[in-house]
């Protein structure tokens, strides 16, 4: 009892993996597993500077504040955008997620895009290390999936990881613990949400807010032809007449109204087998391509890339979760996995 007492006053083994997203923001805490799973939204008083709200309470007030509330992403295409909120949106979630408030600072392991530029990394150390992070380590997304989706990435052989999250596709073959060839590109599902919402203005006039973009992407959208088309009535505001209007639209519809975005997620895949040394690539050929991320669920994604590649395509059971469950593994064995923190 007694050494429990001291082991949460002092905070002992408290080390945090978080899974900073430009959509969502996970927090997996060692022995504890996965304490949050929220979007990385804010709700700001934009007269004062004050945080009103942070996490699900927040995104469930996008587009219906008034003039003076503002909601602020400070993730955007994976990277941080804004310094001060996302130092912010990290102190919340770290206190949040901690037993206790302890005398000793966590040691923090930050997922991070594979494309990140050096300031960007700064920028994110410095964000974590202000938000009450005594020590910061970093790893690249797609081998922070891999480690998560218990790939032998130790192993001379071939593994190719395709992750699709709210700002970013990362794609890359990892072998002997480091990363062979890798693609990435400032495209995800924000995109797709983007795409919709536009399709929607041109099409039919109706202007739909962020939240409803989304919904019909999860709901119809689809990258490759459903076995049964699908139909969804759609509410928003009419652009002409400016007033509330329904209108029905299909799941045909709304594949085309995304197909540059889920392109481009393609061609990265395509370019980075193109990158992919033979030997690797027969491995490759073997043992297929792993999706995860939240973008990996969009329907069909992996037929698509089935029809284009000829490799066979595994969608992760534990997509959502699989890189903030390998960034947690890293403390478990911090010597084995050295060598691939950035």
């Amino acid at each position: 009892m007694m050494i429990e007492f001291f082991k949460r006053l002092f905070s002992w083994g408290e080390d945090i993996a978080i899974d900073l997203g430009t959509a969502n923001t996970l927090v997996h805490i060692k022995e504890r597993g996965i304490v949050i799973n929220e979007p990385s939204v804010l709700v700001v008083n934009s007269d004062t500077g004050d945080i009103i709200s942070v996490g699900m309470d927040a995104k469930l007030m996008l587009g219906r504040t008034p003039g003076s509330i503002v909601s602020v992403r400070p993730m955007k295409d994976g990277v941080i955008s804004d310094f001060r909120y996302a130092e912010e949106l990290l102190k919340t979630f770290i206190k949040k997620a901690r037993n206790s408030s302890g005398f000793i600072k966590p040691r923090v392991c930050i997922c991070v895009s594979s494309g990140i530029t050096e300031v960007e990394k700064r920028a994110v150390r410095d964000s974590a290390e202000h938000a009450g992070a005594r020590e910061v380590y970093m790893v690249s997304e797609p081998m922070a999936a891999a480690i998560g989706l218990n790939l032998p990435i130790d192993t001379p052989t071939g593994n190719m990881v395709v992750c699709i999250g709210g700002g970013t596709t990362e794609v890359a073959v990892i072998s002997l613990d480091g990363v062979v060839c890798s693609k990435s590109i400032r495209i995800g599902g924000d995109e797709v949400d983007e795409a919709i919402d536009l399709y929607m203005k041109k099409t039919y006039n109706l202007l739909v807010g962020e939240q409803t973009a989304e919904r019909i992407k999860i709901t119809i959208g689809s990258a490759y032809p459903l076995e049964k088309e699908e139909t969804m009535a759609v509410k928003g505001r009419d652009l002409v007449m400016g007033i509330p209007k329904t209108v029905k639209i299909s799941s045909r519809e709304i594949r085309e109204a995304i197909k540059e975005p889920v392109n481009s997620m393609v061609s990265a895949v395509r370019a980075t087998l193109e990158e992919t040394p033979p030997e690797l690539a027969s491995d490759i050929l073997d043992r297929g391509i792993t999706l995860c991320g939240g973008g990996s669920l969009l329907k069909g994604l992996d037929i698509l890339l089935n029809k284009i590649t000829n490799l066979p395509i595994h969608i992760a059971e534990n997509a959502m979760t699989c890189i903030v469950e390998g960034t947690g593994k890293i403390f478990e064995d911090l010597d084995r996995y050295k060598n691939v923190l950035l």
